[in-house]
């Protein structure tokens, strides 16, 4: 299946994603006593640098639903939405942007009398 690892090594099925003709391999070094720490539950340390690089991409609107889906090698979008439910990530989450832009958007609105109390 697309996306498994072997050990610290995570193979990142990007061809799709990117145009890559063909997928390309990242291998991380990670010391053996943080790798324990990053892998929850005795998961693969290759499997969870993986997912952390599907969970950003998909959180920075860098890689699609159907890309992230692809990468982690998951079948249907069903399986993908619980795997984001259970790493809460939420599409279109709401952010520190978003509530500076509102705090910003209250202040305009105060200042020009518009905003009741």
């Amino acid at each position: 299946m697309p996306g498994k690892t072997n050990g610290a090594i995570a193979k990142l099925d990007l061809d799709f994603a990117f145009n890559y003709p063909l997928p390309i391999q990242v291998t991380l070094d990670i010391p053996d006593d943080m790798a324990g720490k990053l892998a929850s539950h005795g998961q693969d340390p290759g499997r969870a640098a993986l997912e952390g690089v599907a969970i950003e991409g998909y959180r920075s609107g860098a890689l699609s639903a159907f890309q992230t889906r692809r990468l982690l090698g998951f079948e249907t979008r069903y399986e993908l939405d619980g795997f984001l439910k259970a790493h809460c990530v939420w599409e279109h989450a709401y952010g520190l942007e978003d509530l500076e832009q509102d705090r910003q958007t209250l202040r305009q609105l105060e200042s020009e009398c518009r905003l009741t109390r």
